[in-house]
């Protein structure tokens, strides 16, 4: 498995996070005050038990200390079952009106038994490059 890819890492409850952010110039507007980034996640259970990713929470900061907090269910409209030894990958966006932030979070996982926990969604920072600023 080829986990230098990913920068960021943080391992909660047997559920291992790596995060990977980009810049995406040609999904941005910086003339209009708007970047764009993609992250790439990838979710592994290195636990010894089955669990379902149910919720999502993010804490998205711009450059201007703007924090904004989303919750909501699954990941990009997925509730993913991981058994263990099993990973998911997925891949979504965010725009900000400043060229710096950072996102940080954790997902609800719940397992076969009904127990909930949570698993951190490392911090990482969002940066353009400084041709996009």
């Amino acid at each position: 498995m080829m986990n230098q890819f990913f920068d960021h890492v943080a391992k909660t409850n047997g559920i291992t996070v790596r995060v990977s952010a980009s810049f995406l110039p040609e999904q941005s507007q910086v003339a209009a005050g708007r970047w764009f980034w993609a992250y790439h996640i990838r979710i592994e259970n290195e636990g010894e038990e089955a669990a379902r990713l149910v919720t999502r929470h993010w804490r998205i900061t711009d450059g201007n200390d703007r924090v904004s907090l989303v919750d909501g269910e699954g990941i990009v409209g997925e509730m993913p079952r991981l058994e263990p030894g099993e990973s998911h990958d997925y891949v979504s966006g965010c725009p900000l009106e400043t060229p710096l932030g950072s996102m940080e979070g954790y997902y609800g996982f719940v397992r076969d038994d009904g127990t909930k926990f949570e698993a951190a969604i490392p911090f990482f920072p969002l940066a353009a490059p400084a041709t996009a600023r």
